[in-house]
């Protein structure tokens, strides 16, 4: 078996320091994304009952939302689809992904059908939710487990092997963001 990593864009110095991995790595499900989407180092990810791993998608807000916006400014890079469930916090209110507009060149507005409810600062998080939240319940799409150690350029078909660490220091500015709550689910983890 030969594994292949392809990116387009320059790596970005995500970790300060790397301390316990995986051996051998991680599979990642490509079918999360769209063909050819690129992960980036220091993504939040989780393991299904089968042993496959999962991002758990976020994106970094470009510019603050109120606690009635339905469209949300995020910075590229994101990965998120349309019918992705997303969030602000867990135990709160989640809503399908309804439309992605990708043509401003700064950002991307996702677009709720109903609010997330809650006001959103300018650079902090939205999470992928794995479902479907309206009375305040929603939670991680997966429960997070570990960090990808590269950025990866997913292919359908795939294996799309990459590796992962359970405990680590990664520089915040440059690793995708994490919420709060997404930061006390992985303890073993630092962000500087």
């Amino acid at each position: 078996m030969q594994n292949f990593r392809e990116s387009d864009a320059a790596e970005t110095l995500a970790f300060a320091s790397k301390l316990e991995d995986i051996s051998g790595g991680v599979s990642l499900a490509a079918a999360d994304f769209n063909d050819g989407a690129l992960v980036p180092a220091g993504s939040v990810i989780g393991k299904d009952g089968n042993g496959l791993y999962h991002v758990l998608k976020t994106a970094k807000l470009h510019t603050a939302a109120g606690n009635t916006a339905t469209d949300y400014l995020v910075l590229k890079g994101h990965g998120f689809k349309i019918g992705d469930f997303v969030a602000a916090q867990t135990g709160a209110k989640a809503y399908a992904i309804t439309g992605i507009n990708t043509s401003n060149a700064a950002y991307d507005t996702i677009s709720v059908g109903t609010t997330l409810g809650v006001a959103i600062a300018q650079y902090a998080g939205i999470f992928q939710a794995a479902a479907e939240a309206t009375s305040n319940t929603s939670a991680f799409k997966v429960t997070p487990l570990a960090v990808t150690g590269h950025s990866i350029k997913l292919k359908s078909g795939d294996t799309n092997v990459v590796d992962a660490w359970l405990r680590a220091t990664l520089i915040e500015a440059n690793a995708p963001v994490a919420t709060a709550q997404i930061k006390a689910a992985l303890p073993q983890m630092l962000w500087v």
